[in-house]
């Protein structure tokens, strides 16, 4: 899954399924459980001191926005293909950089939106200081980016692989 500029996020039709089926769990099945466990909580009287009550309207606060955040990507989404394996760094990669030209000191990160993330790898945004520094360079490139204290740091593109999931 990737992000462009103009809001449209790429997703590879897997990701696309894997987000839709979320959302229709999240707009059905899941608001019957959380208004069952609210009505329940009600029942147990004096909702100012029902701690129940409100971690379960807290709950479905955050399932809500969930709900909003799914709707809002997939209308804005395009299926595609995941991207070539052709060493060109771009949404979608996993990419392994070294720091400062240092071979010991590496990173492996996926390119692409968190939506879509995975726990196993660590992801930053095209958008990023370190996403748009790499972005469009080639195995074996340097590239630099802006740190946030406004000092420039350089790394060396040692691999870019689709991202598999």
């Amino acid at each position: 899954m990737t992000q462009t500029s103009e809001n449209v996020t790429w997703l590879t039709q897997e990701a696309y399924n894997q987000l839709k089926a979320e959302l229709e769990y999240l707009s059905g099945p899941a608001r019957t459980e959380i208004s069952m466990k609210i009505a329940a909580a009600r029942e147990e009287g004096d909702l100012r001191e029902n701690g129940g009550y409100h971690a379960a309207k807290e709950e479905q606060g955050k399932q809500e926005l969930r709900v909003r955040q799914l709707t809002q990507l997939l209308q804005n989404a395009k299926v595609g293909e995941a991207p070539a394996d052709d060493g060109v760094v771009e949404p979608g990669m996993v990419v392994t950089i070294a720091f400062d030209g240092d071979p010991d000191d590496t990173l492996d990160f996926l390119l692409g939106s968190r939506e879509y993330a995975s726990s196993d790898i660590e992801t930053y945004s095209p958008q990023s200081p370190l996403g748009s520094g790499v972005n469009g360079k080639k195995v074996g490139e340097d590239a630099e980016y802006e740190l946030p204290n406004g000092k420039k740091a350089a790394v060396k593109i040692l691999a870019a692989k689709p991202y598999s999931g």
